[in-house]
């Protein structure tokens, strides 16, 4: 699977090769140097994913990531950081970021990571409506600012494990899902989960919630099968 790329990168020989080289698997590349380039070519043409360098002259790569975050159509985001640079990668995917390849990186490996992160979109990796504010039961649902809002106004922080566990949820109201499929809709790079992982961040979730795992009236559990979303989600 293909489509049209965004390179951001301040190296011009890095541009040049990651263009030649992905349009040779048939991507289509729009290659910017910096944030003003990247703001414009998303300003004139949407793409289905973004290469993003970290180490950017003026605004760097967490600060664009910052702002890509703010915008109602964000596309998949992978990062390019230097090798060992553990805390720009583990903050840009707090940030929002979906993938990482450290330099130097093998080029079809970003191809492969690349193909992987459009197929995921594709298949509903986020919520149909673009809407910002989602509602379901007594809640509202942030999707920009990673929070849950009661009825009372009253906003409540979600853990970055917590927030992909809800929107994986809140795509498939009413529908089974296995603790193996709610371990593929929220894996993030270089962070292991496992059955236990997906449990206690059930746990967590609904502790939030306001559910609990005797009553549940918004996450079920279905023995032998995994857990469910009892709930319609609707734009605010």
């Amino acid at each position: 699977m293909t489509g049209r790329c965004l390179v951001v990168d301040d190296d011009a020989e890095i541009r040049t090769s990651l263009t030649a080289y992905l349009a040779g698997f048939g991507w289509e590349v729009i290659a910017a140097a910096d944030g003003r380039a990247l703001r414009q070519a998303l300003a004139s043409t949407p793409v289905d994913v973004v290469v993003l360098d970290l180490m950017l002259p003026g605004e760097d790569g967490l600060t664009l990531l910052r702002w890509l975050s703010t915008q109602a159509q964000t596309p998949p985001v992978l990062m390019l950081t230097a090798r060992g640079d553990t805390m720009s990668r583990v903050v840009g995917l707090e940030l929002g970021a979906d993938d990482y390849l450290a330099k130097p990186f093998e080029p079809r490996e970003l191809v492969a990571r690349l193909q992987a992160l459009v197929r995921r979109a594709s298949k509903g990796g986020a919520p149909a409506d673009d809407t910002r504010l989602l509602r379901f039961g007594r809640w509202r649902f942030d999707r920009l600012a990673r929070q849950l809002v009661s009825e009372q106004d009253v906003s409540v922080a979600l853990s970055s494990a917590e927030f992909r566990l809800l929107a994986a949820f809140m795509q498939r109201p009413g529908r089974v899902l296995t603790r193996e499929q709610l371990i593929e809709l929220t894996r993030a790079p270089g962070v292991e989960v496992n059955d236990r992982s997906i449990d206690l961040a059930v746990s967590r979730l609904r502790a939030k919630l306001g559910d609990t795992a005797r009553e549940p009236m918004l996450i079920r559990t279905v023995r032998g099968e995994g857990y469910l979303f009892d709930a319609e989600v609707t734009p605010c």
